[in-house]
C-alpha cells in the first residue's frame, strides 16, 4: 500500500526547508508504522511531475507547500488520486489572506482590521506564516496589505476535519471536527519592526480552550477545510481574534505527534474517510522549533 507525501520547501526552499523536512519525517515515520509505504518526490526533479507520477501509483496523497503553491500542487494530486488533505478550491481560498479575513468577518468572526496609514502589522496577501511579514509604517507593496497589531496571547489551534467535499456521499458524516491541540505559538518581534515565529509548545492548557476550539471549527466550516487544519489566532483581555488558516500540516504537528498516543498518520487518513476519533490522547509536553528540533518533556 503506498501513500504519496509530497513536501515542496525541502528541495525548493532553503528558508522554511527545516520545517518542511521534520513533518515529512513525522509523517512518513508514521504511515510507515502503521504499514504503509511512503513515496515522496525525488529531491531537485520537477514537483509538479513527480506529483504526477508517483499519484499513478499511490492510492492516497497529501502535499506540504507554502500557501501561494499548495492548490495547484493539490488540484495536481486530485487529478490523479485521492486526497488526504484539504481541497484545492478551500486552499486557493485561504490562500489569499485578505479575502479570507473578508469572508471570515461577514460571518462574524473577529479578524485584525484593515487599516491603510500609520504604524501597523504589513504581511504578504499571499504567504506563509510571519514569512516578511513586519511592523512599520511605510507603505505596502502591490503584494502586500496592512492591518492592525493587535497585542495578546499568540496561539493556534489544530484540528483535523473530516470529508466535506470529494466523494461526498461516501464518506461525509457531518461529525465535528477533531480537535488535537492548542498550542502557543512563540513570536519574536525585532528592533527593526520584523516579526517572526520561531515554533512554540504544546499543548497549551487555556482557560479559553472550549472557546478557541469553537471558533476555530466556525472557521474551518466557513471556508470548507478538512484534514489537518491550523488556525492562528490571538488572544486579548476582551477578544479572541483569527489572523490565519493555514489549510494544511503545519510545524505543530511535530510537537503534537511527540506527545499523543495516536498515529497521526492514521487520524488523517481515518479522517479522510469519515472516520477520525471523537478525541486523542496527549501526555506530557513539547517544544517544537522551525529548526526542526522537538524538545519532549515526559512530565
Amino acid at each position: 500500500m503506498n501513500i504519496l507525501l509530497a513536501e515542496y520547501t525541502i528541495s525548493h526552499n532553503p528558508d522554511l526547508a527545516p520545517e518542511g523536512r521534520a513533518m515529512l519525517k513525522v509523517l512518513t515515520d508514521s504511515f510507515n508504522r502503521i504499514g504503509y509505504q511512503v513515496c515522496s518526490p525525488n529531491p531537485g526533479s520537477d514537483f509538479g511531475e513527480e506529483i504526477k507520477r508517483l499519484s499513478k501509483i499511490c492510492g492516497d496523497g497529501l502535499v506540504i507547500a507554502p500557501d501561494d503553491k499548495l492548490a495547484i500542487f493539490t488540484k495536481m494530486l486530485e487529478d490523479n488520486t485521492r486526497n488526504m488533505g484539504c481541497n484545492s478550491l478551500s486552499i486557493a481560498m485561504c490562500a489569499n489572506k485578505r479575502r479570507t479575513a473578508d469572508i471570515l468577518k461577514a460571518h462574524g468572526i473577529d479578524v485584525p482590521m484593515e487599516i491603510s496609514g500609520g504604524t501597523r502589522v504589513i504581511k504578504r496577501i499571499s504567504g506563509s506564516g510571519a514569512l516578511n511579514m513586519r511592523i512599520t509604517d511605510e507603505e505596502p507593496s502591490d503584494d502586500e496589505f496592512g492591518q492592525e497589531f493587535i497585542e495578546g496571547e499568540h496561539l493556534s489551534v489544530s484540528l483535523i476535519g473530516s470529508r466535506v467535499v470529494g466523494e461526498t456521499c461516501l464518506y461525509y458524516t457531518g461529525n465535528e471536527p477533531l480537535l488535537l491541540a492548542v498550542n502557543k505559538q512563540n513570536i519574536i518581534f525585532g528592533p527593526d519592526g520584523t516579526v517572526s515565529y520561531i515554533g512554540g509548545e504544546t499543548p497549551a492548557d487555556h482557560p479559553k480552550k472550549d472557546i478557541l476550539y469553537k471558533i476555530a471549527v466556525k472557521a474551518l466550516k466557513i471556508l470548507g477545510c478538512q484534514g489537518y487544519i491550523g488556525v492562528d489566532m490571538i488572544v486579548s483581555d476582551d477578544r479572541i481574534v483569527v489572523v490565519d488558516v493555514n489549510p494544511r500540516p503545519t510545524t505543530s504537528i511535530t510537537g503534537i505527534a511527540a506527545c499523543m498516543k495516536e498515529e497521526i498518520g492514521k487520524l488523517i487518513l481515518d479522517a479522510s474517510y469519515g472516520k477520525a476519533p471523537d478525541m486523542v490522547h496527549l501526555t506530557g509536553h513539547a517544544k517544537y522549533f522551525t529548526n526542526g528540533k522537538v524538545q519532549y518533556d515526559r512530565d
